[in-house]
């Protein structure tokens, strides 16, 4: 049995509040064959579509195909495709009940029309992106309070949608800590004062070169970037993802540098949903943190060998482990 095969028998049940931004990927698929005579823009025949889930509710999918349990508080609006969403979360076996629904905002969809060889053409985004605030911030905070002590991990996952404000991020990690329960942050950098306190937070390479203001070429300045994203956020650790060339993790034990595993990358998206529910899952877990990135890292190079918003199982962690 590998080094992580132990933790992951142990991951198998373990429950994460999974706070954040709830989409819905939308992939509209069709043949092209000619140019427009309209405008030089392609002409896609419409052959099939398909609805997936996005951001936070693919954190939490990942969490269940991974064999934990997830719980998902976020905002849908009083629209069509926020009770498609619902539905699908309840399918995949995410628990729903803290979606509150707000009919001023239409549920977050990105809409993306796609050839059959999986080259997208175009994307619309439906979505209102300002923060929450007044009862509603308070609603989505209450659900916090309410559902935390069935968790044994709460997970940020912000998108700038609008759901993670100040407020909420403050409620998320608070109640984590009095608590003695992990909090992970996926990060946007507008919001990178909202973090102060969380157990780790995982920046891509972009986002850790903003937030450091410095480039990352090398292992070296990865070292550097990831001690100032620490200062920065006030929080404990950082592990910064950077793509085909692996992971930097920061955290009080130690530093460590993660090869990336993946031999095929078909798409990225959606791969730091992977990460950080693998990871979560981990930490949930009870395993040190170099431990649970370890187990995130072996996740990622799976899921960027599939197309679009995707989950990875534990029988595929196994297989690769």
């Amino acid at each position: 049995m590998s080094a992580a095969g132990p933790l992951i028998d142990r991951i198998a049940g373990r429950s994460v509040l999974v706070v954040g931004d709830v989409m819905l990927d939308h992939f509209v698929y069709g043949r092209v064959t000619r140019i427009s005579p309209e405008a030089p823009v392609p002409v896609v025949q419409f052959e099939r579509d398909e609805l997936r889930l996005g951001g936070a509710s693919n954190v939490a999918a990942n969490i269940v195909a991974l064999g934990g349990r997830a719980a998902a508080i976020g905002i849908v609006g009083a629209d069509t495709e926020g009770a498609r969403l619902v539905e699908e979360l309840g399918r995949v076996g995410v628990d729903a009940t803290g979606i509150v629904d707000d009919p001023t905002r239409c549920t977050t969809r990105k809409l993306r029309v796609v050839t059959t060889r999986n080259q997208q053409v175009a994307r619309i985004d439906y979505e209102r992106d300002d923060e929450i605030a007044g009862a509603l911030e308070a609603a989505v905070s209450a659900r916090i309070v309410a559902q935390v002590a069935a968790a044994d991990a709460v997970l940020i996952s912000d998108y700038l949608k609008g759901v993670i404000s100040r407020g909420v991020a403050r409620a998320c990690i608070d109640e984590a800590a009095r608590r003695n329960i992990p909090v992970l942050v996926d990060p946007k950098v507008p919001h990178i004062d909202y973090y102060a306190g969380a157990t780790v937070i995982t920046p891509n390479h972009h986002e850790a070169e903003a937030v450091a203001q410095m480039r990352i070429r090398t292992t070296e300045e990865a070292r550097e970037a990831a001690v100032r994203v620490r200062e920065r956020a006030r929080c404990r650790s950082v592990l910064i993802t950077r793509g085909e060339h692996g992971m930097w993790l920061l955290a009080p034990e130690g530093e460590a540098e993660l090869a990336a595993e993946a031999r095929e990358v078909s798409d990225v998206t959606g791969a730091g949903d992977t990460v950080i529910a693998a990871l979560a899952l981990g930490l949930a877990a009870g395993a040190p943190l170099a431990e649970a990135a370890r187990l995130a890292n072996r996740a990622a190079g799976i899921v960027v060998a599939k197309f679009g918003p995707a989950t990875v199982s534990l029988e595929e962690l196994r297989e690769k482990g």
